[in-house]
């Protein structure tokens, strides 16, 4: 026995009768048409499933903590420390001015405060006494004596 398609028409040679069934003209038109719109459907549904909104994850408040010094033959003396944890920070800094003494600023910063810094100075500060610089002027000027020979 053979299988036949819907759309052939196969009679018997003893009878010549039609045996299968035969489909309408433009079924296969309805049924494409049909897969078309599920196909469309589903790409609707799996697009307005997605979910527009993802919460930021959580961020870590930031904590470190660091110095430094340096002071070297030239008279270079300055240093800063400072730790922070979360939206507090704390730390001091100092360095040597140029007329000797020590300038120390101690700060915080606590939430909504801002920067709040407190200054000091070490020492006293020390003037060289003024010597005055001799006066420069143009430097002579030789004029070559004339050679005829």
């Amino acid at each position: 026995m053979s299988v036949l398609s819907p759309s052939e028409d196969v009679r018997d040679s003893k009878t010549k009768q039609s045996r299968g069934i035969t489909a309408p003209p433009n079924m296969a038109q309805k049924v494409h048409t049909t897969v078309q719109i599920i196909v469309l459907a589903a790409l609707v549904v799996v697009t307005l499933a997605r979910p527009d909104y993802v919460p930021p994850s959580p961020v870590d408040p930031p904590r470190y903590d660091f110095n430094y010094a340096v002071k070297d033959y030239n008279g270079n003396d300055f240093g800063h420390q400072e730790s922070r944890d979360g939206y507090n920070t704390e730390g001091n800094y100092y360095v040597q001015l140029p007329d000797g003494r020590l300038e120390r600023v101690n700060y915080y910063v606590n939430g909504d405060s801002g920067f709040v810094a407190q200054v000091e100075y070490e020492g006293e500060a020390q003037y060289p006494a003024y010597q005055p610089s001799p006066s420069y002027g143009p430097s002579p000027s030789y004029q070559p004596e004339p050679s005829y020979g």
